[in-house]
């Protein structure tokens, strides 16, 4: 049968569970709707699963919308985490010797939580202080140290990653590249903070679940891996690349000028961090993963998804998404 997956989500206003219709009749799969607030319903899921590994995505990671409302990044981030470590390290201690030793907990960050670099800096190590300048970052900072210390006090084995900018498929369209595609294809301003010199390293979606299957198989407990696509890219890069992909992908749509004539410069965001660029040597050099995909390669790939599903585009825009029951299939 398989190695089953619990795939457990609050679905907040960015979980959508048409993304789950490939799965609906997997036997493998377990989809928990819940809360990691919810130490009571976590103890639960331990107990009736009783899981060999925790894969720690949970999070809000948006960060315009920690800027507008920082509570909630605070609540499900920092003490969501906690509930999550506080109640695998319970669990943990109740394993025999040889499950216990097989077990992992592998907390997924953002290297946001190192702060911003300047444009001769270089990239961001394992070994970089924490610096981070949103609520958002400020967040996944607190929660990796929590994280740090359930494998430093209780022996937890933890392995903590930080990982660039993800793109690619099923990603919520507030996020850049779906928003450009989305925008771009209803004929709306493509929206570009400041003058869209911010660079940022991108990481293609599926090259990061690799990354993470890897580490959870050979990493070493206690030990951060940072990966990155090794693609730095300013934002404006990313929006007029993805605009001339259009024009040759969906010329129907083509405004005059091109999809960059769409291109509308606004107000930068309040503590725009200027540059993220990671260092994988790490994990390439300790654990043999690489990036598949270039950026030429793995955006291509995503405008040509999204062209193929612009009716799911339109449920997420619509929030006729949230209506969706995997039940019903």
């Amino acid at each position: 049968m398989g190695t089953k997956v619990v795939n457990l989500d609050k679905l907040t206003y960015a979980g959508n569970l048409q993304n789950l219709v490939s799965l609906a009749h997997d036997e493998r799969h377990v989809f928990a709707q819940g809360d990691i607030l919810d130490r009571a319903w976590v103890m639960n899921l331990f107990r009736l699963h009783q899981p060999r590994a925790i894969i720690h995505f949970a999070a809000e990671s948006h960060v315009d919308r920690s800027i507008a409302g920082p509570e909630v990044f605070i609540q499900t981030n920092v003490v969501g985490s906690f509930n999550l470590l506080e109640e695998a390290r319970q669990y943990w201690e109740s394993l025999d010797l040889s499950d216990r030793q097989q077990f992992r907990f592998v907390h997924v960050s953002t290297d946001e939580v190192y702060g911003s670099l300047g444009p001769d800096d270089p990239p961001f190590t394992e070994k970089t202080p924490y610096a981070p300048n949103s609520p958002y970052s400020a967040s996944k900072a607190g929660s990796d140290h929590l994280a740090r210390s359930f494998f430093h006090t209780y022996g937890l084995p933890v392995i903590i990653t930080n990982c660039s900018n993800n793109y690619g498929p099923f990603q919520f369209p507030e996020k850049l590249i779906p928003l450009v595609i989305h925008h771009a294809l209803m004929g709306k301003p493509l929206p570009v903070y400041g003058l869209g010199s911010n660079i940022r390293d991108w990481l293609y979606v599926a090259d990061h679940c690799h990354a993470l299957r890897v580490v959870l198989a050979h990493g070493k407990p206690g030990e951060v891996y940072n990966i990155g696509g090794r693609n730095e890219k300013t934002n404006l890069e990313v929006v007029t690349g993805v605009c001339s992909l259009l024009d040759g992908c969906y010329p129907q749509a083509r405004p005059e000028g091109g999809y960059a004539s769409l291109i509308s410069f606004v107000k930068d965001r309040a503590g725009h961090d200027m540059r993220y660029a990671i260092d994988a040597d790490r994990i390439e050099r300790d654990l043999g993963w690489k990036p598949l995909e270039s950026f030429e390669t793995g955006i291509m790939k995503t405008v040509q998804w999204y062209l193929a599903h612009v009716d799911w585009l339109e449920d997420c825009a619509s929030g006729h998404y949230r209506d969706f029951n995997l039940n019903t299939m």
